[in-house]
């Protein structure tokens, strides 16, 4: 979810609205600031306070807490690097640790609890760096307090306030005198040329607990007495139940319990709530169940595909307006369809979510990428105040959007499965699983788009018109991000990376049609499918009439995007592009996207195998600003490239019959094996300027990219994702 676009203005009333919409009870977060234990300094937000992100201990161990969920990104060790520069902590005694629903813990430009939109870094740099050089202060004004000297002629180094003749004080030794004293609103912030940890490349905090299994994920939880629940839901969204046969499922040893429960979209379903994961599935397995799907729509892939071929014969609403009129005269001219499907987010921890819930307060834990928005869900489906709920933020294994939900489906029905099983006698905390099944199964997928283009260009590869029609599901209508993001009719998150940075007379119209499947943001939103409608349509331009692509490119971008050009000329240089002779029967492939301020151009180099594509090498150009952490930037840059190879394998599809999702697990829909993996290598512009998103924006080009060199292969550029070939 792209949040660039917000005006300076919106943070605050977009809390608002979010709040409002979700039913937020602004009066509980006075209660929650105060639970913090530190009264707020004056003119200082709770987003600004060092009580609530950084904890040392008497032997010296710096705890920062962090503003996000961390589910495989990296910002456990990124925003602490932050902090701990302008502390000027040693990093070997440096700790992380995941915040929670308290107000302090909000996005500070967004104003809401959010993992999302590549923020993380991005919007809490100038925060964490400021946390940081608070936190330095008050320790160098306690250590001039117990010395009686001037704070100004003390130094800090490593970990330890430095005073004359080098004398020092470990930070342990003066943490709690440190922060009981005021904290200072102004602070002066290190020049870049000062850093020793920003932008040095640093192995995660996490590492050793993930490589030797010990790290522990939301679906580790466990409590004393906890109970475990599976949830039968209706193969088609929104169906209610006709009959329920329970009496096989109560058979099954372990199982304490079988329940009709709400789920979402109007649902309803049947939990099984059992001693375990093995006894409520295989209660599961036995229920017998008849469902009533008569009263809700039965969406079907290939009739979906058959209704937006048909609107996209038609004007929409119009994002941009260029006259088009040119078209009919141009020398030359390209006619393209495109189709996307259904993604599932599929991450390798499956939704879960654990209730304990007393009757008059709650705790949850969960991996979630809105904590607050959840917490306000639970409350209401409770029927608690919302400071009687406490959420656990838990390491998350992926998520890629799924875990940020403003329906808060998978949070919401677990509460309605913990209520349940309390009004059924069941005094116990209850964890609600999700299969893989169930959650390739469950909805929320990316949305299913088509593309209808028309360009008309001459020979020297001028574009005179461009007419383009984009025909999807609207993901932010009837959320609370609906009243400032849908704008005339058009979601901004579909049209993202249309148009820039290439300047070109188009006209471009939307049409979103309801349809009854759950759709969500998935990793770099709407340049899932924009980047590659554009990149593809350009290397055609360019192939069309005689021109090297990506010289092509640097001519439509003309003198205004610098930042695109370096990234491009980057991955070029370490291509050996133009300039190394390729091994027989492979292709350069070349494309270049901006997405969450970040640009990232693609190289790669790419083959035919027996009539299926192969890709066999990916050098990567990026330009994100100053990289607080480069080996997370290599990190992400690579993880984005493999979920972009992702989209062009066969079998990476969700498609619908009469309603019902026709794939399960991963033996059918597809994701990519260590067969398919080309060699990576990334590279990033050099920067001190602050930095971007880079979560997302290694996705959108890599599909492109590798179509591209597809072209040059076969003379035909694939119109569809995932590639089709006879």
């Amino acid at each position: 979810m792209n949040f660039d676009t917000l005006t300076p203005e919106l943070p605050r009333r977009t809390f608002l609205k979010v709040a409002t919409a979700s039913g937020f009870a602004l009066g509980a977060f006075p209660l929650a600031i105060l639970a913090q234990g530190t009264p707020p300094a004056a003119g200082l937000k709770a987003t600004e306070q060092p009580s609530a992100f950084v904890r040392i201990t008497p032997d010296g161990i710096v705890t920062v807490t962090i503003n996000r969920l961390d589910f495989g990104q990296g910002v456990q060790t990124g925003l602490p690097m932050i902090l701990a520069e302008e502390l000027d902590a040693d990093w070997s005694k440096v700790r992380s640790e995941h915040g929670n629903a308290n107000p302090a813990y909000v996005d500070p430009a967004f104003g809401m609890h959010l993992t999302g939109g590549s923020a993380s870094i991005k919007n809490s740099y100038t925060q964490y760096r400021e946390l940081g050089a608070r936190t330095r202060a008050m320790l160098v004004s306690a250590a001039a307090t117990q010395w009686n000297v001037d704070a100004g002629t003390l130094r800090t180094e490593n970990g330890d306030v430095v005073g004359a003749g080098g004398k020092k004080l470990g930070y342990g030794e003066l943490a709690e005198a440190a922060m009981k004293l005021p904290v200072p609103e102004k602070v002066a912030l290190k020049d870049p040329k000062q850093f020793r940890i920003i932008g040095k490349p640093t192995g995660r905090i996490d590492a050793r607990a993930k490589s030797s299994g010990q790290q522990r994920y939301g679906i580790d939880v466990r409590l004393p007495g906890m109970l475990t629940a599976v949830v039968a839901r209706p193969p088609v969204f929104a169906a209610k139940l006709k009959s329920v046969d329970d009496s096989a499922a109560k058979a099954v040893k372990g199982v304490k319990a079988v329940l009709r429960v709400p789920v979402d979209r109007g649902g309803e379903g049947v939990a099984v709530v059992a001693d375990g994961y093995w006894a409520a599935k295989q209660g599961r397995d036995a229920l017998k169940l008849e469902w009533d799907t008569a009263g809700v729509e039965k969406a079907d892939s290939a009739r979906l595909l058959a209704s937006y071929r048909e609107l996209a014969g038609k004007l929409g609403a119009i994002k941009y307006n260029a006259d088009v009129s040119k078209l009919a005269s141009a020398p030359k001219k390209i006619s393209a369809e495109y189709t996307f499907p259904y993604l599932a987010h599929a991450p390798m921890e499956p939704l879960n979510c654990t209730v304990a819930f007393t009757g008059s307060a709650a705790e949850l834990w969960m991996g979630t990428q809105m904590p607050g928005l959840d917490a306000f869900a639970a409350s209401n489906v409770l029927g608690v105040a919302p400071q009687a709920i406490k959420v656990n933020t838990q390491m998350a294994g992926g998520g890629f959007g799924r875990r940020a939900i403003p329906t808060s489906d998978y949070v919401v029905e677990a509460c309605e499965v913990a209520k349940a099983a309390r009004a059924a006698g069941l005094d116990a905390p209850v964890r609600t699983l999700w299969s893989r099944e169930d959650d390739i199964k469950g909805g929320y997928y990316r949305p299913m788009h088509l593309h209808r283009a028309e360009i008309g260009f001459d020979e020297q590869g001028n574009i005179l018109a461009w007419d383009h029609v984009i025909v999807g599901q609207s993901i932010l209508k009837g959320t609370p991000f609906e009243s400032f993001m849908v704008r005339d009719g058009i979601d901004s998150t579909m049209v993202e990376g249309m148009k820039e940075p290439y300047d070109v007379p188009m006209r471009l119209s939307v049409h979103h049609p309801q349809v009854n499947v759950p759709v969500l943001w998935w990793r770099s939103v709407g340049s899932t499918h924009t980047a590659y409608a554009m990149e593809t349509l350009l290397d055609e331009v360019a192939r069309a009439t005689g021109q090297d692509p990506v010289a092509y490119r640097l001519k439509l971008m003309g003198d205004k995007h610098p930042r695109h050009k370096a990234a491009l000329q980057l991955a070029v240089d370490h291509s050996g592009y133009g300039k190394r002779a390729l091994a027989p029967g492979r292709a350069w492939g070349v494309a270049v996207h901006e997405s969450f301020q970040s640009v990232v151009a693609y190289v790669v180099e790419a083959s035919m195998d027996k009539g299926t594509p192969r890709l066999h090498r990916v050098t990567a150009g990026v330009h994100c600003n100053l990289a607080v952490n480069p080996t997370s930037v290599e990190a992400q840059v690579q993880g984005a490239a493999v979920m972009g190879l992702s989209m062009c394998l066969p079998g990476a599809a969700i498609t619908l019959k009469d309603g019902v999702v026709e794939q399960g697990n991963f033996g059918d829909f597809t994701v990519p094996r260590i067969t398919d993996m080309p060699q990576i290598t990334v590279h990033i512009v050099p920067s001190a300027e602050p930095p971007t998103g880079i979560g997302e924006p290694g996705l959108p080009p890599l599909a492109p990219a590798f179509a591209n060199a597809v072209a040059k292969l076969t003379g035909k550029t694939p119109r569809d994702l995932p590639f089709k070939f006879a």
